[in-house]
C-alpha cells in the first residue's frame, strides 16, 4: 500500500494512564475506501485507540496521519472539519429535538452556517434538503418528526450513524455499532453500514464475530494495547495466537 492510498496510518503510538501503559506500541495502516475492523478482549485498548485517532485523547508518543497529514495532537473538532467523523459506544443525540432536527444540526457546519441566534433553521432549503435525504437513506422517514429520546434503541443507532455521515467526512470510525442489538436489528445496522459507508473509509470496533467477518475487508486484532495480527477475514479466522488470544481456541486447533 502506498502512502497516497492510506486514510489512517498510525506509527508507534503509545499511550498511558499514570502507570499503566494502555496503547503500547501500535502501528497501523488503513487504506482509503477499505472497511477495517479492530476486535480484541474487553480492556484490550480499542476504545482508547478510537480516541487517540479523534482527539479525545492525545498520545504520549508516536504519530497519527489522516490522508498523510498529521493529527497526533490536533483537538477533536478540527480533526473532524480534516475529514474524519466517529461514533460512540454510548448514543450522543440531542434527545428533546427530533430525529430531523438533530440531523440538519449536524449539516449546519458543513454547509457553512456558523453560530447565528437570529437565522431561521426552517429557511435553510440545502440543510432541509440534505436533511429529508439523510432520513431516507438511514430508514427514518417516517419518525422525522419524533424526539430523539423517543426511538427505539436501534433506531438512535441509526440516527447516530446519520449524524455521524453527515458531514461527509471520508473516514468514519464506529464504536460497536450493533452492541445490544438483536439479531434482525443487527442485520439492518450491517446493512445500513454497508449502504452509507460506500466509497469512504470505515473503522469499526465490534464485538459481534458474524458482523466483523461478514462486513470487514482487513480485521486488526488488539491484546493488552498491542496489535497481535492484522490481515483479511480469512486469515485472522485461521491465526493460532488470535485464536488463543480471543477467539477462546487453543493454538494448537489452528
Amino acid at each position: 500500500m502506498t502512502a497516497g492510498a492510506e486514510a489512517l496510518r498510525l506509527a508507534d503510538v503509545r499511550k498511558r494512564f499514570g502507570r499503566t501503559e494502555i496503547i503500547r506500541g501500535i502501528s497501523l495502516a488503513i487504506g482509503r475506501g477499505e472497511r477495517h475492523a479492530i476486535i480484541g478482549p474487553n480492556g484490550a485498548g480499542k476504545s482508547t485507540l478510537f480516541n487517540l485517532i479523534s482527539g479525545r485523547f492525545h498520545a504520549d508518543s508516536g504519530e497519527i496521519l489522516l490522508n498523510g497529514k498529521p493529527i497526533t495532537h490536533r483537538k477533536p473538532f478540527e480533526i473532524n472539519r480534516m475529514g474524519l467523523a466517529r461514533s460512540f459506544q454510548i448514543t450522543n443525540l440531542f434527545p428533546k429535538l427530533s430525529v430531523f432536527e438533530n440531523l440538519r444540526c449536524a449539516l449546519l457546519w458543513p454547509l457553512g452556517y456558523r453560530y447565528a441566534f437570529w437565522r431561521n433553521l426552517n429557511k435553510l432549503a440545502d440543510a432541509e434538503a440534505q436533511a429529508q435525504e439523510l432520513l431516507e437513506r438511514i430508514g427514518l422517514k417516517r419518525r422525522r418528526n419524533i424526539a430523539a429520546g423517543l426511538l427505539t434503541y436501534a433506531e438512535q443507532r441509526a440516527l447516530e450513524i446519520g449524524i455521524t455521515i453527515a458531514g461527509g467526512a471520508e473516514v468514519i470510525l464506529l464504536d460497536e455499532p450493533t452492541a445490544g442489538m438483536s439479531r434482525s436489528e443487527t442485520a439492518s445496522a450491517v446493512a445500513l453500514i454497508r449502504e452509507v459507508t460506500r466509497g469512504r473509509t470505515l473503522v469499526v470496533v465490534e464485538h459481534d464475530m458474524s458482523v466483523v467477518f461478514g462486513l470487514a475487508d482487513r480485521i486488526s486484532v488488539v491484546v493488552y494495547g498491542e496489535v497481535i495480527a492484522s490481515g483479511p477475514p480469512e486469515q485472522i479466522r485461521a491465526d493460532p495466537k488470535v485464536k488463543e488470544a480471543y477467539l477462546g481456541q487453543p493454538a494448537e486447533a489452528a
